[in-house]
């Protein structure tokens, strides 16, 4: 019986999987790890070293990727009594995520790096690895669930404890990585604190370290800096939905769908409200800015789309999730040729091209897709 409420008791499928254990330094991580071994798995830890210059990235609480971390990783896998390595991955992570991200922005999308990294580093490059050498399975620290049906296939869950889910940023996980994929922590009710005091438990250090947060590669989390070290500045107009100048700034990819602060436009708007990013041109490098309801979107079309099994047929009836952390929306939504065209049963706001889209039946991922164009209420507002 192990000690540790939410361990897992036996292998998956009743076999002793070999099992390679991406470590970030962090306590989730570390403890997802410690249960793959309990639940009598042959583990081998490894930390993804991502940056070719470490020191250029976050330290302590500010992120990941440092050399702090990997120490982190080393200290825990010893503890937990598992051999460790230390992957450069580095250059694919510059190539996949990093100048994604420049690109993304400089072509005026809200992209978020988070899913990249997951779809092309992780589950791609990392686990593409792993099979070769010989792995049955990637663990990670995500909190989500992985469900063997009947047939054998399986399918991706929201975890059991919805305050952490984070089944959004794994949506563009295929059938392929799914069943070699391995989340410890998604099928537990474990709230982050017992997490903690289950790796105090085990000894780990780890178990009082802050969590990472933001952009992992943003040494000091400005974003708008890093972008404009990398694009360099290019002064546009701010105007307003007639097309009328209001200010100036210095690139538009240093703008969001639904900004509101930040604008630093000289005077109020006629009626005294609050304006909003509602459209950005890189063509031009104008920001257009309106009304909080010009940001009604009441249907999108996406691109890419990558589903966690077959894909669905025909239209359907689906919640969807637009942000990491946002909540469900009903959505009908039917895939049409490469497009996915999503229709909101009533409107949202906050919507950008560059965004993932999630789709949900009750708690299993259908699938996502990267947000192309938008539909609003106000259509001169559409985004392009």
């Amino acid at each position: 019986m192990s000690d540790f409420p939410g361990a897992p008791s036996a292998p998956r499928d009743g076999r002793r999987l070999r099992v390679l254990a991406a470590m970030s330094g962090g306590v989730d991580s570390a403890v997802a790890a410690a249960r793959a071994v309990e639940a009598g798995h042959d583990v081998t830890g490894v930390h993804l070293a991502l940056s070719a210059n470490p020191q250029s990235f976050r330290t302590g609480a500010r992120g990941c990727c440092t050399i702090e971390d990997s120490r982190d990783a080393r200290r825990a896998a010893d503890v937990i009594g598992i051999p460790f390595y230390c992957w450069d991955l580095a250059e694919r992570f510059r190539e996949d995520v990093v100048e994604d991200f420049v690109a993304e922005y400089e072509a005026g999308r809200t992209p978020n790096p988070c899913l990249r990294c997951n779809e092309k580093i992780k589950f791609a490059a990392l686990l593409d690895k792993a099979l070769a050498l010989g792995f049955d399975a990637v663990c990670t620290g995500h909190y989500a669930t992985v469900v063997v049906n009947e047939d054998g296939t399986r399918e991706l869950h929201r975890a059991s404890d919805m305050a952490k889910d984070q089944s959004y940023v794994l949506g563009v996980l295929d059938e392929r990585q799914l069943a070699h994929a391995m989340f410890p922590l998604g099928d537990t009710v474990t709230t982050k604190d017992e997490i903690r005091a289950e790796a105090e438990r085990r000894g780990l250090a780890v178990a009082k370290k802050p969590d990472s947060h933001d952009i992992c590669f943003i040494a000091d989390g400005d974003t708008q800096g890093f972008l404009a070290k990398r694009l360099g500045k290019a002064e546009g107009d701010i105007v307003d939905e007639a097309g009328n100048r209001l200010g100036t700034h210095e690139g538009a990819y240093g703008f969001t769908i639904g900004q509101r602060k930040g604008l630093r436009i000289g005077h109020p708007a006629p009626d005294g409200k609050p304006r909003y990013v509602l459209d950005i041109s890189p063509v031009t490098n104008t920001v257009t800015v309106g009304p909080a309801e010009a940001l009604d979107v009441t249907a999108l079309t996406a691109i890419k789309p990558r589903w966690c099994g077959v894909a669905p047929e025909g239209p359907g009836t689906y919640t969807a999730q637009l942000r990491a952390h946002g909540g469900e929306t009903e959505v009908t939504a039917e895939l049409v040729g490469e497009e996915l065209r999503v229709r909101f049963t009533e409107p949202v706001r906050g919507v950008a091209p560059g965004q993932a889209i999630v789709l949900y039946d009750g708690t299993r991922v259908v699938g996502s897709a990267t947000i192309a164009a938008t539909e609003r209420v106000r259509t001169g507002a559409a985004a392009q």
